[in-house]
C-alpha cells in the first residue's frame, strides 16, 4: 500500500517530508536526549501543517500516530536517518516512518502497570489501517478524510472549546481501563496543565458508572463514548456518554445519597451535570469540569 514509488505515481501534491538524523546513545537502549526532543518537534510541525491544508479535525489522532511511530523509530531503527512522510491520498491521510532496519515491529499486548510498549497497539486502535512496507522499513497508517457523524453534542463550556480527543473505547466492562490507558497517553501529549492523574481517575469514574448502569451486556451499536475538551481557560471537559437518556437520581448521586463515585467526585471540587447527548438517538452524556492546577503526571 505503501511505498513512495506508489505516491509518486499518483501525483500526492499535499505532502510533508522530512528526513531525521538520528543520535542514538551509545550507553542505553533508551532514547538520547537529542533523539528525545523529536517527538514534540514533529507535534508541532503536524498541528501547523494540517491547519495550513484545513484539516483540523485530524489533528489530534496524526499527532499522536506519528509521534508513536517516530518514537518506536527513534528508540528501535539501526540507519542513521528517520524518514517522515505525511500526505492525502485516495481520501485518507496517510503517514509513514521509516527507520531503515529490516526488523519488522511488533504489535504488543502490555499490561495495565506497564509503562511503555503500548505504542503500535495505540497505533491500531487510533488508526484506520496500519502496516509495515515488504522490506520491514517503514511502517504505515491512515486516516480517513471524511469526517464521521457527530457523536456527542456539547453542553454550554464556560469558555470556548479549541480542541477535543475522543477516546475508542469497547462497549463491554473493559471500557474503563481502556479509557485510563488511551487518557494516561492523551493528556501527557495534550501537555494539559493540570493534576492528570485525578482527571484520569475521574474519566475512570464516570466510564466506569455507564458501564455498570446503562450499558445493556451483549447488545450491539449502542451510543456509548468519551470526550476530552479543551477550554481556552485550560479547563478540563471529560464527556461520557450512554444509551440511557435520563437520569432521575443525578442530584442524588453527587450528593452521595445514590452511590459514592458521583460524591466522591464532587468532593473534590469537579462540576458534574448531565444532558442529552443528541436528538437523533436515546443517549445522556455526563460532563466532569476539572480545572487546571498543579501538575501532577
Amino acid at each position: 500500500m505503501t511505498s513512495h514509488a506508489l505516491a509518486h505515481q499518483e501525483s500526492v501534491r499535499t505532502a510533508l517530508e522530512m528526513s531525521i538524523k538520528r543520535r542514538p546513545n551509545p550507553d542505553s537502549d533508551g532514547l538520547s536526549e537529542q533523539d528525545a526532543l523529536w517527538p514534540q518537534r514533529l507535534r508541532r510541525i503536524v498541528r501547523a501543517r494540517l491547519a495550513y491544508w484545513g484539516r483540523p479535525d485530524l489533528i489530534d489522532k496524526a499527532e499522536l500516530l506519528l509521534t508513536e511511530l517516530a518514537t518506536n523509530a527513534l528508540r528501535h531503527g539501526k540507519g542513521h536517518k528517520v524518514g517522515v512522510r505525511v500526505f492525502f491520498r485516495a481520501g485518507r491521510c496517510v503517514i509513514e516512518v521509516d527507520d531503515g532496519s529490516p526488523t519488522r515491529p511488533e504489535l504488543r499486548h502490555a499490561g495495565l502497570d506497564d509503562e511503555g510498549g503500548r505504542g503500535l497497539l495505540l497505533v491500531e486502535s487510533l488508526a484506520e489501517e496500519w502496516g509495515v512496507s515488504d522490506d520491514g522499513t517503514t511502517t504505515w497508517c491512515t486516516l480517513p478524510l471524511t469526517e464521521g457523524p457527530e457523536e456527542m453534542q456539547p453542553a454550554a463550556a464556560t469558555t470556548p472549546v479549541f480542541r477535543e480527543i475522543r477516546l475508542d473505547l469497547p462497549a463491554d466492562p473493559s471500557a474503563a481501563g481502556s479509557a485510563r490507558i488511551q487518557a494516561r497517553t492523551m493528556l501527557t501529549m495534550a501537555a494539559w496543565p493540570g493534576n492528570q492523574r485525578h482527571a484520569i481517575d475521574v474519566l475512570h469514574t464516570l466510564v466506569d458508572n455507564a458501564v455498570q448502569h446503562a450499558l445493556a451486556p451483549g447488545k450491539a451499536n449502542q451510543p456509548f463514548g468519551a470526550c476530552l475538551r479543551f477550554t481556552e481557560t485550560d479547563e478540563l471537559l471529560i464527556d461520557v456518554t450512554d444509551p440511557v437518556p435520563h437520569f432521575p437520581d443525578f442530584d442524588q448521586a453527587v450528593a452521595g445519597e445514590s452511590g459514592g463515585g458521583l460524591w466522591e467526585i464532587a468532593q473534590e471540587g469537579v462540576e458534574l451535570s448531565w444532558f442529552v447527548a443528541s436528538s437523533e438517538f436515546d443517549a445522556k452524556t455526563v460532563r466532569a469540569v476539572v480545572r487546571p492546577g498543579p501538575v501532577d503526571l
